[in-house]
Formats: structure tokens, C-alpha cells, sequence
């Protein structure tokens, strides 16, 4: 014979069983863990690099630092529970030297390195460069706002040796850029990222990096 449970009954065991249930999946929150804390040494600056192509045209890869004297000796970052805080030693850093100092370096790099791919990348000239628009950002959250103008901006342009040279002395020469400038950086949150954009005449991007401590 079956049994039927009153009605009555039945709101009860289910409001018993929906009140129980969070209380079981509950954890004191004594038993959990911290966050991993970690420590990062920003010596020596803020690195950056990545590659780029033009459309049609030469690949190539960008590398470079962002340094400022003294700055950036015994600066660390920390991340922890409580978020991310910039220190050296004791004191907490919340912003950016007055000035920062940039290098960067900029190279042709083969579009493809398939096995098999015979197709050379055509290089990166002189003329390719000039027509590339270097343009500099601070990014906060999602937002660009504009780099105030270069400080003594300079290029050297290198010609790279082959490291095996043909006997047919056929091969376009290749070339190295250096760049160095300083830029503005007073007042700006020690958590902005300094973006980097080559951009061709008509506003595509070629390259984007950014350095970020």
C-alpha cells in the first residue's frame, strides 16, 4: 500500500532541504586560504616588446625599456589579497618620475618560420619606416590618453651584417632602428600602462605593445 504524505508535510521537508542547503555549501570563512602573495623586482625598468607587419609588406619586431635615473632601484611590485601596491623599501610609490627615458629597437623579422616556406619576407627599408607613424599613449583601465610631446628624440639607423654571407652579393641590405627620447610623466598613477602604436598612413596598426610594471 502506498503511503501519501500529507501536503503540509511536504512544504515542510522542501523548506527544511532549501533552508539546509546553503548552510552546507557554506565555508567558515576562517578555513579560507589567502590569496598567494607575490613580489616582483622592477629593477632596471619597464621592459616591452612584441611583433609587428606592415599590410602586404615586411614583418618586424619592436624591443625596448622604459628607465628613469634612480627610480627604479629597489622598487618592487606586490601583489596580494588587498590588491597591488608599489614599494621601495618602506615607501609606497603611487606615481611616476617627472621624466622617463626610452629605448627602443626595431628590426625586420621573417613573416613565417614554416619548414618549408620559401617565400622571403621582403625587408624592412628606409622608406617603409618613414612612412610608419610612431604614436604614444597612457593607458588607464581602457581608457588612451595621449603622451605629451618627445624630449630629445633620436634615431640611429644600423646596417646589419648577414651572419653567413652569399657569394652572389644579391641580398637586400637589412637595417637596425634605435630609438631614444624621454617623455612627460609627472603626476601620472604608477599603474598606467605606457602604450606604443606604428600606425601606416592611412591608420592601420602595425605594432602594439605597452610597458606596464
Amino acid at each position: 500500500m502506498k503511503r501519501v504524505l500529507p501536503l503540509g508535510a511536504v512544504f515542510l521537508f522542501a523548506s527544511f532541504a532549501l533552508a539546509a542547503f546553503p548552510l552546507a555549501a557554506q565555508k567558515n570563512p576562517k578555513a579560507l586560504k589567502p590569496l598567494h602573495r607575490s613580489t616582483w623586482s622592477l629593477e632596471g625598468g619597464a621592459f616591452f616588446a612584441t611583433d609587428g607587419g606592415v599590410p602586404h609588406g615586411p614583418c618586424f619586431r619592436v624591443t625596448g625599456q622604459a628607465t628613469a635615473p634612480g627610480f627604479f632601484e629597489n622598487l618592487k611590485r606586490i601583489d596580494d589579497e588587498e590588491g597591488t601596491t608599489y614599494r621601495r623599501g618602506t615607501e609606497t610609490v603611487t606615481e611616476f618620475p617627472a621624466q622617463l627615458d626610452v629605448s627602443m629597437t626595431v628590426h625586420d623579422l621573417p613573416c613565417s618560420i614554416a619548414t618549408g616556406d620559401t617565400k622571403f619576407s621582403p625587408p624592412l627599408t628606409r622608406e617603409v619606416m618613414h612612412s610608419l607613424r610612431l604614436k604614444l599613449y597612457w593607458k588607464s583601465g581602457v581608457e588612451l590618453h595621449p603622451v605629451g610631446k618627445m624630449i630629445d628624440p633620436r634615431l640611429n639607423i644600423r646596417e646589419l651584417e648577414p651572419n653567413i654571407k652569399p657569394e652572389a652579393n644579391d641580398l637586400a641590405p637589412r637595417y637596425e632602428w634605435i630609438y631614444t627620447f624621454s617623455l612627460p610623466s609627472e603626476g601620472v598613477p604608477i599603474d598606467n600602462s605606457l602604450v606604443f602604436t606604428f600606425e601606416t598612413a592611412d591608420g592601420a596598426v602595425a605594432a602594439r605593445t605597452s610597458a606596464r610594471l
